[in-house]
């Protein structure tokens, strides 16, 4: 039915039944089985699809206002223009943030349930303490190069170049996997926005002795300025070789028979790792082993995590130390260089590089690789034997032997 549709004509509608107006052409009153009366403006794109735009509801707004708000559509269909499409794409604006990008990305991919990534704390950290505040409310759609590189501007400014990298690492990961399920969506991030290059970003340093005796100190006077399970948390780390998060996350039942099993999805080559425990790592974690994780804050429920403000009240006892003894300060060092130092220990006791490699779990190229199927827990025990006596003569190295020459007769 076409009539001009006013106040009266509106009250008039049964349910079920339709007006259009006579002055605006595709201008729509509509009462619904409910009894409700909307307005809507009815039109063909330009590929002939049939849209319908909604102007509002009777009650919510008058038939006056809701004709401007037609003839306003109509002037954007004659100008060759899609409203419905434009407010899709508006609304998608809104809702597809970077936040929400971010989050689904943590969900779906970094905390998958089949999948997990051994990094996501850190990626969900990094996202949060440098990215989130800086373009989190902006649309992914609106974000652009030069909003990247201020981002990593500030991260290098404030942190290093070493950890913008990282952070861009992390944001060409999540933008990369939105891309592929988003068609209106392209990366700004592009090749040659890294700020170091691999090799310079390669860290070499290892703690010699004297430090290695400072660190072991600094970790018997530690009290309460750390949790109480940090200094033998970074004990085994060096005595087991193994990644920071690995040994964070080692959980009771891992442990069997003398030897901690490393699950497939927290390992980074996705294979079950197997590390012999020595005498001296098990004397650490056994006063720990209850149930859930070893080195925890909450009794087992939660791993601990607290390794930046636990590193920074150590290294400012070992700055202590070394200044009462007239020494200089310790160079900056990571919980990773334990790792690397361990990993150099083994080569100074004598153990075979290809058994302090599987120690380490690092992944063995070629056919060995594919087809030496045997797992080395004699040798690794072995190697890690030396490692924990080796360290042991450098925490205790004894009165000093000085041999002088035999006495010609």
């Amino acid at each position: 039915m076409r009539e001009r549709i006013t106040k009266r004509v509106v009250d008039a509608l049964t349910p079920g039944t339709t007006i259009a107006d006579t002055e605006i052409k595709g201008f729509v009153a509509r009462c619904l089985p409910s009894g409700v009366v909307t307005y809507g403006f009815r039109y063909r794109n330009r590929v002939g699809r049939r849209r319908w735009f909604n102007l509002g509801m009777h009650g919510n707004i008058a038939p006056d206002q809701a004709r401007s708000e037609a003839k306003i559509r109509a002037g954007e269909v004659a100008a060759g223009r899609d409203p419905v499409a434009e407010v899709a794409a508006e609304r998608a604006v809104k809702v597809n943030t970077v936040d929400t990008v971010l989050d689904q990305f943590l969900e779906r991919y970094a905390r998958n349930k089949d999948r997990p990534l051994r990094s996501a704390d850190e990626i969900e950290r990094a996202f949060k303490v440098y990215v989130r505040r800086e373009i989190g409310s902006k649309s992914i759609y609106h974000l652009q190069r030069r909003d990247i590189v201020a981002l990593l501007d500030k991260i290098e400014d404030e942190n290093g170049p070493v950890m913008a990298d990282r952070v861009l690492a992390y944001l060409r990961k999540c933008f990369n996997w939105h891309a592929t399920r988003d068609d209106a969506f392209n990366s700004p991030i592009v090749k040659g926005m890294a700020r170091t290059k691999p090799g310079e970003r390669a860290r070499s340093r290892v703690l010699d002795d004297q430090e290695l005796r400072d660190l072991w100190r600094a970790l018997d006077a530690l009290g309460d300025d750390a949790p109480a399970c940090y200094p033998t948390y970074m004990r085994t780390l060096l005595l087991t070789a193994q990644r920071r998060e690995n040994v964070a996350t080692m959980r009771s039942e891992e442990i069997a028979e003398g030897t901690w099993i490393i699950p497939p999805e927290k390992f980074k080559t996705k294979i079950e790792h197997a590390v012999p425990l020595t005498a001296t790592v098990t004397r650490l974690v056994a006063p720990r082993r209850n149930s859930g994780y070893v080195f925890s804050t909450d009794g087992g429920k939660r791993a601990f995590s607290g390794f930046s403000k636990a590193k920074a009240a150590l290294d400012r006892l070992i700055a202590v130390l070394r200044k009462s003894e007239g020494r200089s300060a310790m160079p900056h060092w990571t919980h990773h260089d334990l790792r690397r130092t361990a990993r150099s220990l083994m080569g100074r006791a004598g153990v075979a590089d290809e058994i302090a490699d599987r120690v380490v779990g690092h992944k063995v190229p070629g056919p060995r690789g594919v087809y030496n199927r045997y797992a080395y827990l004699p040798e690794k025990c072995d190697g890690l034997e030396k490692l924990a006596a080796l360290v042991e003569r450098i925490l205790d190295p004894g009165p000093t032997v000085v041999k002088f020459p035999k006495r010609r007769p």
